[in-house]
């Protein structure tokens, strides 16, 4: 494994985390045999990954959720305000929508399970490195069966303000399409696609695209099987 610099260019740095060392270990092998990627660390508890990420300040992190000293959530939240850029991926064997919502709630811009293949790996990590979210569609129909079985007068659906083409543009958000892909696919400026998006944050109160994927689903703009992955040459 080639630990890179800070200033070398056209590669996305990735760091590892996970109390597992065999599993981070190979893990890392892994990603480094990967086109474009190179590893900058591995830390096996969550102290260890924000203290790796202040000194190398990686593109991307591959999250575990329990560690000891500090737990991934608590790990991806400090990692996201010390290093707003960075984009998290948690990687777990956890399926309960606790935490699922944890996590995006820290900031994590992807969510794998562990059994994911290399190929949905590298797809993430490109995804969440082009500014997008990607969630594992098995993680995204748990969203959506939490909206769902949500009966509470908080959950229950009304129509968005939004006007169509706001409407348009958020679900090609959910879709992670780039501001530039869906500039063209509108036939827009992505200027225009700017401030749509501005406009949507500000009136449904959301601070990122995680969040948009999230309303999307549970206003039923977008169905979860939309949610597909990008492959890297998309972006």
């Amino acid at each position: 494994m080639r630990f890179l610099g800070k200033d070398e260019e056209g590669i996305i740095r990735v760091a590892v985390v996970d109390d597992q060392r065999l599993f981070a270990r190979g893990l890392s092998g892994l990603v480094d045999l990967l086109p474009e990627m190179e590893v900058v660390g591995v830390a096996y508890d969550g102290e260890d990954a924000v203290e790796l990420c202040r000194k190398k300040e990686p593109d991307v992190v591959l999250m575990d959720i329990s560690m000891p000293k500090m737990d991934g959530i608590s790990a991806t939240r400090e990692i996201r305000d010390l290093l707003p850029q960075t984009a998290v991926i948690i990687l777990t064997a956890h399926e309960d929508d606790e935490h699922v919502f944890r996590g995006i709630k820290a900031g994590a811009q992807g969510y794998l399970l562990k059994d994911a293949d290399l190929e949905d790996l590298s797809r993430a990590i490109w995804t969440v490195h082009a500014g997008n979210t990607i969630i594992a569609p098995d993680l995204a129909q748990k969203m959506l069966n939490t909206f769902q079985s949500d009966k509470s007068p908080k959950s229950s659906r009304l129509v968005p303000p939004l006007t169509a083409r706001e409407l348009e543009v958020i679900k090609a958000l959910a879709q992670g399409k780039s501001d530039r892909q869906i500039a063209h696919t509108l036939s827009i400026s992505e200027k225009t696609v700017n401030n749509h998006t501005s406009n949507i944050y500000r009136k449904l109160h959301l601070f990122d695209r995680t969040q948009a994927v999230i309303y999307a689903v549970r206003e039923g703009i977008i169905d979860v099987e939309e949610l597909e992955y990008r492959s890297p040459e998309e972006y």
